[in-house]
């Protein structure tokens, strides 16, 4: 499998695992992991930043989809397939529209971040 249609098979899941997190038929074990994948995928800082050259897309090539995979497996499979169509509908019209759903992992970032600064100087 080409690399672009690796990325593009990931995106694609990605969906599935929020369509997951949103769904009353996800059992609750599989919506933590689900919560993690999400957060992760929305996430502005990764384990091991960007500008590294190679290392910092490792974190993203690797946890990424060991997360979603976890999903996967959690999931009981007509579940999984059933948000398959729904997650397609996602990007029917290119990039979603709802950006609002990072705010909240950009203020856990942001208070985590003024934590540390409040302990480091104070």
């Amino acid at each position: 499998m080409k690399f672009k249609e690796r990325l593009a098979q990931i995106k694609q899941k990605t969906s599935q695992v929020y369509i997951a997190l949103i769904s009353k038929q996800t059992p609750w074990y599989a919506k933590f992991f689900a919560a993690l994948a999400v957060g992760y995928a929305l996430s502005p800082i990764d384990l091991i930043p960007d500008f590294i050259p190679i290392l910092g897309y490792l974190d993203d090539i690797i946890i990424l989809p060991a997360l979603i995979g976890l999903c996967v497996k959690l999931i009981p499979k007509d579940i999984w397939d059933s948000y398959e169509d729904r997650s397609k509908a996602i990007w029917a019209d290119g990039k979603p529209k709802k950006w609002y759903y990072a705010i909240p992992i950009v203020l856990i970032w942001a208070i985590i971040a003024a934590i540390i600064v409040i302990n480091v100087w104070f």
